[in-house]
């Protein structure tokens, strides 16, 4: 198998499963946003990941894959608790108070967080690039911050950013506890058995999901049965798949192409779009990660002359 890591031979399967990822993800930003006026947060969270769940279920019972073993269990469950369940619920909660484009900008802070904790406790190295691509896309994600909060009229956008960040860190935490698993285990049934554990934690709001279920539109049903299928069941799986096959800083960076596609669906479905100042602040985290990533050019080996025997 070629993997990713290895320089000068890109793996496209991995390549392939990222992008797949990045489309649907992007989709569930809009998603979120369509359905805010019927299915409130924890509802939505706990529908979406119940959905997931049992759709992955079926895949897993048809095709049988190898069961997670005892030492990467408790990284699946840690991701599921962190990731699936509380990054769920922090961005359903934060999208209420700022659009679908700035949220995606807000999480993206994610990648360069999975970059540092990938250098320092899955030895993908620490280059000194990183440090100063951190600081320009922190940067960026700082003048989302303000943009944002000084165009709207919402008296809570603070808590809206604070519950993007927030969901930013859960999820590059959670990548980061991923990464042993995916090394051992199908990313199929990581991705399964995160979901259903996702799942349990947000079992409380199950109640309130039927009951907002019985009067929502027919519109936001189809959203909800589209994000536990989509953005959920397929997109986690396809990144669990090719995180087994790349670094997870390198792979995080790839997310980096979700808040332009996160915008133009929402210009398109939902007529909204942040400030020009929040998308030249995600233009501006764009380049950090791009900085973060990078790598000197080697200096070319200089040519041999042969030598007579």
């Amino acid at each position: 198998m070629i993997h990713d890591d290895a320089p000068g031979t890109p793996d496209w399967l991995a390549v392939g499963a990222a992008l797949v990822t990045v489309g649907l993800w992007a989709s569930a930003f809009v998603g979120i946003r369509a359905v805010a006026d019927d299915l409130s947060p924890g509802p939505l969270a706990a529908g979406r990941l119940l959905i997931g769940a049992v759709a992955l279920g079926v895949v897993e019972a048809v095709r049988r894959p190898a069961l997670p073993t005892r030492r990467s269990l408790p990284f699946i469950v840690a991701s599921g608790v962190l990731w699936f369940a509380l990054y769920n619920l922090a961005l359903n909660a934060g999208e209420r108070y700022v659009d679908a484009g700035t949220a995606a900008m807000l999480v993206n802070v994610g990648p360069i967080v999975i970059a540092v904790l990938g250098g320092l406790f899955l030895g993908e190295g620490f280059p000194p690039r990183l440090l100063a691509g951190s600081l320009v896309a922190f940067a960026g994600a700082t003048l989302i911050a303000v943009a944002t909060s000084g165009v709207s009229a919402s008296a809570d956008i603070g808590l809206g950013i604070a519950l993007c960040l927030f969901a930013a860190v859960a999820y590059a935490v959670g990548v980061v506890l991923q990464k042993p698993a995916v090394r051992e285990v199908p990313a199929l049934t990581v991705t399964w058995v995160a979901c259903v554990v996702g799942a349990a934690v947000l079992l409380p709001f199950v109640p309130d999901l039927i009951g907002e279920a019985a009067t929502a539109s027919p519109q936001s049903l189809a959203w909800l049965v589209y994000l536990g299928l989509f953005p959920t069941a397929i997109a986690f799986t396809t990144w669990a798949f090719a995180l087994s096959r790349t670094s997870a800083g390198r792979l995080g960076s790839t997310t980096y192409l979700v808040p332009a596609i996160a915008i133009a669906l929402g210009w398109l479905v939902l007529r909204e779009a942040p400030p020009l100042v929040a998308i030249a602040g995600g233009a501006v985290a764009f380049v950090g990660v791009v900085i973060a990533r990078s790598s000197p050019r080697r200096a070319r080996p200089a040519a041999t002359v042969a030598r007579p025997a």
